[in-house]
C-alpha cells in the first residue's frame, strides 16, 4: 500500500541522523507499533508516524528558526527560547518534502510528538508516548511508563506522560510549553 517503501524510508533516515537518534527513532517506530496494535489504531500509520518523528533532528539547532521561517511555520516566544522545539513542526512538513509522506494524521501526528496539544487523536497519543518510552531511554520513570503502557486505557496512560513531562521541564527551570 501506501508504505511499501518502509525500508527506503529507513535508510534515508540513517543517513541523515546521528546513530544514536536514528536508534531511537526505530525504537519508537517499533513501540508506537506496540501501542497501536493494543490500542486498535492504524498500525503502518503508527510505524511511519514513529520512525520519522525526528526526521528535522537533521538540521542544526542553530538552524531550526531558518526552517521554520522559511516554509512560514509560525511559533511564540517558547519556540524562540527553545528552537529544539522546532523540530516537531519542521518534520511535519518534511515527512512531505523529504519522505512523499502527504498523509495528514502522520504530519499531525509528527507536529505534536513533543509539547502535546488540545484533542490529540489516538495516533498523536501513540507517538508523543512511545517517544518517552522507547527502549533506548533509560531516565528514572521510563520503567513506570512502560508498565503504563501495557496496563492502563490510553488517555491514563498520556496524562501521566503529560505529567512526567511538565515535571521534567519545570524541574529544568524550563518553560512549561501551553500546549502540553
Amino acid at each position: 500500500g501506501l508504505f511499501v517503501n518502509f525500508a527506503d524510508m529507513q535508510s534515508k533516515l540513517e543517513s541523515r541522523l546521528k546513530p544514536s537518534r536514528y536508534r531511537h527513532s526505530v525504537g519508537v517506530s517499533e513501540t508506537a507499533v506496540f501501542l497501536a496494535e493494543r490500542f486498535g489504531v492504524d498500525v503502518e500509520k503508527a510505524r511511519v508516524a514513529g520512525l520519522l518523528h525526528d526526521c528535522a533532528r537533521q538540521y542544526k539547532n542553530d538552524d531550526l528558526k531558518e526552517e521554520a521561517d522559511k516554509r512560514g511555520i509560525s511559533y511564540g516566544d517558547i519556540e524562540k527560547e527553545m528552537p529544539l522545539l522546532l523540530h516537531a513542526y519542521i518534520g511535519s512538513y518534511l515527512v512531505e518534502e523529504e519522505y512523499g509522506i502527504a498523509d495528514s494524521e502522520i504530519k499531525q501526528a509528527i507536529y505534536r510528538h513533543t509539547v502535546g496539544g488540545a484533542r490529540m487523536t489516538d495516533l498523536d497519543k501513540i507517538v508523543y508516548f512511545a517517544d518517552m518510552i522507547e527502549p533506548n531511554r533509560d531516565y528514572l520513570e521510563a520503567e513506570e511508563l512502560r508498565r503504563l503502557s501495557r496496563t492502563v486505557s490510553l488517555d491514563e496512560m498520556l496524562l501521566e506522560g503529560l505529567r512526567q513531562s511538565i515535571i521534567f521541564v519545570a524541574q529544568k527551570g524550563s518553560y512549561v510549553h501551553p500546549d502540553t
